[in-house]
């Protein structure tokens, strides 16, 4: 439908793709003339939604800042509920689905910094423009995957955020159940923890997939740096992100692991105790699913210990797959043959 409030939304939210072309892009989605667009992009500048930028022969156009909050907070003083309330919420204008995603993240992942980072203050950011809204909370204390692994007596970094992956790992069990930066990260389009050496990042992609990046190496970083960002219009709920991970009683039942977080750098995926790692705390899930996504192929040792040893001692927990390749699958069901048969569901 063509309507002036779907073109000028439409110009909105394209422009940071097309800065130089986003007058052109609008005229052949929507089949006007170059005033009937120029209209609607002058519009938005009235509106101070848009700004632009050099000369009409090179005009560049990009999105204004509707709202900007940047402040510290004494973490032994201040509590995420209020840092919320009276410090960055009054500044958003939001539909409420999205203006609820944020209020849970922003709070779950400001009181992870309270409880569990050993820090005096914390670094908050807040931005809104008209197409999306972003956090960031930065702490220089102990950072999150050295935490955990020197907690739950893990190898290595890299293993403290395949365990984090799965959900419902605290270090903190008294105060916390472990579930905050499981469901925040499929919350938000985009969710990026820094910790250390590591860069873990979640995308939302445009058919609701997900795509998941690891980075070794960055450049260290003390502390933990976590980042959000959510699009205005998102159109899911909170409540759906958790009826997708949680049974009838609201108990955390599901997880979904990106088994390429078990692969160190340079390591393939073939052996027996890479596959211990993954399949570790699987007992407090009734289902599992394992993401292949950017992993070609596993050894038969790995895929012998998930998928016939694993699924024979654990028969009322299936583990499903996603995202594999034609050489992952022909492995599986090599290694089925002497088992139960369960079997491989695809995008659950």
């Amino acid at each position: 439908m063509r309507t002036s409030e779907n073109i000028k939304d439409y110009i909105l939210r394209h422009v940071e793709l097309y800065p130089a072309d986003i007058t052109l892009q609008a005229m052949q989605h929507f089949s006007l003339s170059r005033p009937a667009v120029l209209h609607y992009v002058n519009q938005a500048i009235q509106e101070n939604l848009l700004t632009a930028e050099g000369s009409t022969r090179a005009r560049r156009y990009r999105l204004q800042t509707i709202a900007e909050k940047h402040f510290e907070v004494e973490l032994a003083a201040d509590s995420e509920s209020a840092v919320w309330q009276y410090r960055v919420r009054p500044y958003l204008a939001l539909p409420e689905n999205v203006l609820n995603i944020c209020d849970y993240g922003f709070t779950e992942m400001l009181n992870n910094a309270i409880d569990h980072s050993q820090a005096m203050k914390a670094l908050i950011f807040m931005r809104q423009n008209y197409a999306r809204v972003e956090f960031l909370i930065s702490d220089r204390g102990i950072g999150i995957f050295e935490k955990i692994q020197k907690a739950r007596g893990l190898e290595s970094p890299q293993e403290a955020l395949l365990e984090l992956s799965k959900g419902k790992l605290t270090t903190y069990p008294a105060k916390h159940a472990g579930e905050g930066i499981y469901f925040t990260s499929r919350m938000f389009d985009r969710f990026v923890i820094r910790s250390g050496l590591l860069k873990y990042q979640r995308r939302r992609e445009e058919d609701d997939g997900w795509l998941v990046e690891v980075k070794d190496r960055v450049g260290y970083r003390k502390g933990t740096l976590v980042y959000m960002q959510i699009s205005t219009n998102a159109h899911w709920t909170a409540r759906q992100i958790f009826d997708t991970y949680q049974d009838d009683d609201l108990r955390f039942r599901r997880t979904h692991v990106p088994i390429a977080l078990a692969r160190e750098p340079g390591q393939q995926l073939v052996s027996r105790s890479q596959a211990k790692r993954i399949l570790s705390r699987f007992e407090q899930f009734t289902e599992v699913i394992l993401d292949f996504q950017g992993v070609d192929e596993i050894g038969q040792g790995f895929a012998d210990e998930i998928f016939r040893i694993f699924t024979t001692a654990h028969p009322n927990i299936p583990v499903k797959v996603v995202n594999t390749t034609p050489a992952i699958d022909r492995m599986i069901a090599f290694v089925r043959v002497n088992a139960p048969i369960y079997p491989v569901t695809e995008n659950p």
